[in-house]
């Protein structure tokens, strides 16, 4: 009679450790011999900054394990196992260990994982797995927590996390790489990856399909690498390249915890630093710059148009491989053809003009365009031909990296592009229709000339108008084809930034303007000429006059007073016979001031500049100091934050709140402002290379010298220790001032203003900690004297 209860308490002791040995804790951070990951159930880091666990991409109907944010509400995943081999049913489906101590995922009730570690433990009944906070998933081996078995960190996928690595193993000669998603809906390695250069020197590529290298960062020199100037130095976080005997790699690690930041290599084929600010995440760096500059970013056939809402499209007789892929913004699979060719007269050339040409040409010997046209003809593997001053071109197999161009790129061409003639457009009219457009095109053509006399007539008559009601100080809005006359169709390019690109062009009283065509703008055009209305009743002789605008389709135009002296990184960094003396520079820089005082504080509405340096400030024939750009925050909108920091040369001067995510205000100017002063005193960009090929960070250097009172070694030798003591001992202390850490202990402009003409007396700066580099607490900062 005992024997029964026995057995029943044995069943029930067997079945509860069998449930128990399978229970994830809840809130655990780990996994254990004999527990499993399944269904809804995650581990979480013990800092509740990541979660492991399976997940579902985008629209796909597959199941992956992976790592996520914890609290960022857009999920987004840092690393994935099974990207190759995903599941159907996370309930069905473990994540557990192996008897061999493996962490391995299986599928169904199949004794073979579809993903695992590959790791091997001695002892593999004391192993478990550990989540840390940096998102990076540890093996360990009992208490011994210190010494890894295997960290996901080794293996990463699309993302370069804070604390993580990039390099090589000297070794076994295995190279860790980023490799991109094939889209958004599918973790699966796609055709893009970052990793070190496959020839063994310290530099990285950017590879296309594991053999076409289109970026390289450049070598390292021991403080950066040379495409990437401002590797070393960097307010946000610390960048190293270690090379020793075991290995090589890259890693950088955080300086605020505050900071949220990752690398990807984007599924579009570019590298980019993500940072989570606002509720939302921004890049700071993005390689290439240009989409276009992806090798085969349209695949086969593709054409990438940087205009194009898609980026990618197919020219005629061309249709997308694959529609679905291509909704999910993935081109590798490119275009196909509609009709085969027949390799005879029935084939045919489709012209494309003002085109990059394709990648792989192969060039022949011939004497004119025909020939050139009959060579690839009578050859059934030419694709298609170009022919110019350079030669005869022809293409056989895919067309890859086919880019259209616009006005103002350079480099265009016109290509051939073979294909069945009936695909080519108005190439099906039958003699039968001949004459009915021929008789089109002759009524045509004179109703044209018709419209065209009544619309110069139109046009005389209302420029004259226009110019009888022009009042000196009002906008004046131009008319596209009247800016395409005044600057030649955009021929004298001045120069070029996040925001457009600058024209030269002249008025026909012979006043000459400068042209900007503005990119990355979405506004409709009510609110453009709202915003453009503000603008152009601000005016100060500190800055660069709005003359009038254009509002045409999607090209947005600002017209401009024509600076004769160019921009003030023209006269200081680059070849130029105009030499700026002391008094020159300190009107430079007070007259800059003034101009960035009154947008802060005499305008109706404040104006943030958010992008000060100096390739905004412009220059007139007296070298009077007048702020360009002011305003395009206001213009670009929700974009800005997108084309200021992904500029070239503009990281250098931002404020930290544009990196820890903190309201923007007028002190993200004053920052700028000060880094620019460093640059104007010494002649010297902030950044500066020695002759031995290291970095020097110039403000960390200078900011000591001044605090130290030796202000005459931070001037430009150019000057020959020419320059007011006291001028100069003013705009070195605003210079530090401006680039303290934190907004409240920066001055406001109108008091820099009041400080620079002397009528403020300000105490000796602290060196700010960024520049230091370390975390110790400061002493309360006053900025006045007392």
């Amino acid at each position: 009679m005992d024997s029964v209860p026995t057995l029943h308490l044995l069943l029930s002791f067997l079945i509860f450790s069998s449930f128990n040995s399978s229970l994830l804790i809840k809130a655990s951070d780990s996994i254990s011999r004999g527990q499993f990951l399944s269904g809804n159930n995650t581990i979480t880091s013990k800092g509740a900054k990541f979660e492991l666990g399976f997940f579902k991409p985008g629209s796909s109907k597959n199941y992956y394990i992976g790592i996520w944010y914890k609290n960022i509400p857009v999920q987004t995943i840092i690393w994935v196992a099974n990207r190759e081999t995903p599941v159907t049913n996370p309930s069905t489906s473990k994540l557990k260990f192996s008897k061999t101590g493996n962490l391995a995922l299986y599928n169904n009730s199949s004794s073979t994982p579809v993903w695992s570690s590959n790791s091997s433990s001695s002892t593999p009944e004391s192993i478990s797995a550990v989540l840390l906070d940096t998102g990076n998933l540890v093996l360990i081996n009992g208490s011994d927590s210190d010494s890894y078995l295997w960290q996901s960190f080794d293996h990463p996928t699309d993302t370069w996390m804070p604390g993580g690595w990039l390099g090589v193993n000297k070794i076994t000669r295995e190279y860790q790489s980023l490799t991109s998603w094939k889209n958004p809906d599918d973790p699966a390695p796609g055709l893009f990856a970052q990793s070190m250069d496959p020839d063994g020197s310290n530099q990285y590529v950017i590879l296309w399909n594991g053999s076409e290298i289109y970026w390289t960062s450049g070598l390292w020199n021991g403080q950066f690498f040379s495409n990437v100037p401002g590797t070393k130095e960097h307010t946000v976080f610390n960048f190293s390249f270690i090379d020793n005997s075991k290995r090589k790699f890259a890693t950088y690690t955080i300086l605020a915890n505050s900071v949220i930041t990752r690398c990807v290599m984007d599924s579009t084929g570019q590298v980019l630093q993500w940072y989570w600010l606002k509720e939302q995440w921004q890049p700071v760096f993005t390689q290439p710059l240009h989409h276009c500059d992806v090798y085969s970013l349209c695949g086969p056939f593709g054409v990438c148009d940087e205009k194009s809402s898609s980026i990618c499209r197919c020219s005629d007789g061309f249709h997308p491989a694959n529609d679905r892929d291509w909704e999910l913004n993935d081109w590798t699979l490119g275009c196909s053809r509609k009709s085969r060719l027949q390799c005879g007269d029935k084939d045919g050339f489709l012209e494309m003009a003002n085109v990059k040409l394709p990648a792989d040409r192969e060039n022949l010997m011939v004497h004119s365009s025909k020939e050139c046209e009959s060579k690839c003809m009578n050859n059934c593997s030419c694709n298609a031909y170009a022919y110019d001053s350079g030669g005869c071109s022809i293409w056989k197999g895919d067309l890859r990296n086919l880019q259209q161009l616009h006005d103002g790129d350079i480099g265009g061409s016109t290509l051939f592009i073979r294909l069945l003639a009936t695909d080519i457009p108005t190439s099906g009219n039958s003699h039968h229709n001949a004459i009915p457009l021929i008789l089109g095109v002759v009524f045509g053509v004179i109703a044209i000339i018709c419209v065209v006399f009544a619309l110069a007539f139109v046009y005389r008559r209302r420029k004259r108008a226009q110019a009888l009601k022009q009042v000196e100080g009002s906008l004046i809005q131009f008319r596209f084809s009247e800016l395409q006359r005044m600057t030649k169709n955009f021929s004298e390019k001045l120069g070029s930034g996040g925001f457009g690109t600058v024209f030269k062009g002249t008025m026909p009283d012979s006043t000459a303007i400068a042209v900007k065509k503005l990119e990355g703008l979405r506004q409709g055009e009510k609110q453009f000429r709202t915003e453009v209305s503000t603008l152009g009743a601000v005016q100060h002789v500190n800055l660069v006059r709005l003359r009038g605008f254009c509002y045409k389709g999607s090209d947005r135009l600002l017209v401009y007073d024509y600076m004769k002296e160019g921009s003030l990184d023209s006269q200081l960094f680059r070849d130029n016979p105009t030499f700026l003396n002391w008094v020159t520079r300190f009107q430079i820089i007070l007259g800059t001031a003034r101009g960035l005082a009154y947008l802060h504080e005499k305008c109706r509405e404040c104006i943030v500049h958010c992008d000060v340096k100096p390739d905004n400030i412009l220059l007139d024939d007296g070298f009077c100091a007048k702020v360009a750009d002011f305003g395009m925050a206001k213009l670009i909108g929700r974009d800005f934050s997108r084309v200021l920091t992904t500029m070239r040369g503009t990281v250098g001067y931002l404020a930290p709140e544009w990196i820890s995510g903190l309201p923007i205000t007028p002190k993200v100017d004053v920052y700028s402002f000060g880094m620019m002063l460093f640059e104007i005193v010494s002649g010297r960009r902030n950044t500066m290379h020695a002759e031995d090929g290291s970095l020097s960070f110039y403000p960390s250097w200078a900011a000591r010298k001044i605090i130290e009172g030796e202000v005459m070694s931070v001037l430009d030798e150019r000057l020959e220790n020419v320059a007011d003591i006291d001028e100069l001992s003013r705009v070195c202390k605003v210079a530090v001032w401006c680039i303290q850490d934190l907004e409240d202990h920066r001055p406001a402009m109108g008091q820099v203003v009041q400080t620079l003409e002397g009528a403020l007396e300000v105490n000796m700066p602290p060196i700010p900690v960024a520049l230091q580099n370390i975390g110790q607490e400061q002493e309360p900062l006053h900025y006045f004297s007392t």
